[in-house]
């Protein structure tokens, strides 16, 4: 083994370890929470040996550099989640390796991957991003809808061609009523998921939670967990 996979190997047990306990705290089954790996700033090496250790679910969020890693890695059975806010641009592009959009936060762009995904003969997945700092009609710092503006994006993506209703992510708020109050974020998600389900059942994925959080959103009920860092470790300054 080398020291690298040894190295991701020993973190990856870490994360279960902390998943796993999560779940038997909340009185949840370990197998109702996803670990999503998210690979940003590290290279496509790193996502096979993940492959190898166990991994199914990785995580991108800049598309410069997620679409030549997903083609080196075109072989592997993955699904590929990009996660970071997305400009109609590069929309079509995303569409290629994507298996679901986690950041949709507006109208315009259901629209352009609706498209692509048509053009492409894909079913994307999508996860209305829901920013939790936001007052109603704006975007949160990190991207995201207000919590006022699920439902009318929910119908948007529902009636959609190409497009499937997944569910709900959110980042933790730096800012506004939640800033600190990393449970009680997640908690607030999840009464926005409760209402969603009702008009749009299938929509049950929850996305929240990260390196430092993880165990609050689990303990809220999230069904997926985005882990960077305390996988693959800090990560290289860029430029």
């Amino acid at each position: 083994m080398t020291d690298r996979k040894a190295e991701l190997a020993a973190n990856l047990a870490q994360v279960e370890e902390r998943i796993a306990s999560s779940c038997a705290a909340a009185g949840r089954e370990r197998e109702e929470v996803t670990l999503i790996v998210v690979t940003k700033t590290y290279p496509a090496s790193d996502v096979r040996i993940l492959h190898e250790l166990g991994v199914r679910h990785v995580a991108e969020n800049r598309d410069q550099d997620a679409a030549p890693k997903a083609t080196a890695c075109a072989d592997l059975s993955l699904t590929w989640h990009f996660v970071g806010q997305l400009q109609t641009n590069k929309v079509r592009s995303v569409t290629s390796y994507a298996d679901i959009v986690q950041s949709v936060d507006r109208t315009k762009l259901v629209t352009a991957l609706s498209a692509a995904a048509v053009r492409g003969e894909r079913e994307l997945g999508c996860l209305i991003q829901v920013a939790l700092d936001a007052e109603s009609g704006e975007r949160g710092e990190r991207g995201g809808v207000a919590p006022d503006g699920v439902e009318e994006l929910a119908a948007a993506i529902g009636a959609a061609p190409g497009l499937r209703l997944d569910g709900l992510m959110t980042v933790a708020p730096l800012a506004g009523e939640y800033a600190g109050r990393q449970r009680a974020a997640f908690d607030r998600l999840m009464e926005i998921s409760s209402r969603l389900r009702a008009g749009h059942p299938a929509a049950n994925m929850v996305s929240a939670g990260m390196s430092g959080d993880l165990e609050d959103a689990v303990a809220a009920g999230a069904t997926h967990v985005r882990v960077g860092t305390a996988v693959l470790g800090v990560r290289p300054r860029l430029g």
